[in-house]
């Protein structure tokens, strides 16, 4: 049943509630159907989709590989407080590309997500 409705949600694509309220994106809006190109192998769609999908998966393979060869290697494994500066970096992304997608929305009138 479960598994149904998990199918049904990936193929339909879950509704932003603060887009069907306010007409703009939210940061996480594109989130989704990044994550679906990514899997799916179609980076460039991923990244225009919501980059920040890219740039997660790309800190979190980053620092997990980074681990492994720590411990291959028989030294202590990295701090996760090493990634603060990415998380930094990661808030400032959603930031730019939230204000870019909204003015393209809103003023332009170009859907990005469309």
């Amino acid at each position: 049943m479960a598994e149904t409705i998990s199918s049904l949600f990936w193929k339909l694509g879950i509704p932003c509630v603060f887009h069907l309220l306010t007409g703009a994106y939210c940061p996480g809006c594109g989130g989704t159907r990044a994550a679906k190109a990514l899997l799916t192998g179609h980076i460039l769609t991923s990244l225009r989709y919501n980059p920040m999908v890219c740039y997660a998966a790309a800190v979190f393979l980053g620092f997990g590989l980074w681990k492994l060869w720590a411990r291959f290697r028989g030294r202590p494994a990295p701090s996760v407080y090493r990634l603060n500066p990415f998380l930094y970096g990661g808030a400032a992304l959603a930031l730019v590309n939230w204000i870019f997608k909204n003015y393209m929305l809103l003023v332009k009138g170009v859907d990005l997500l469309a």
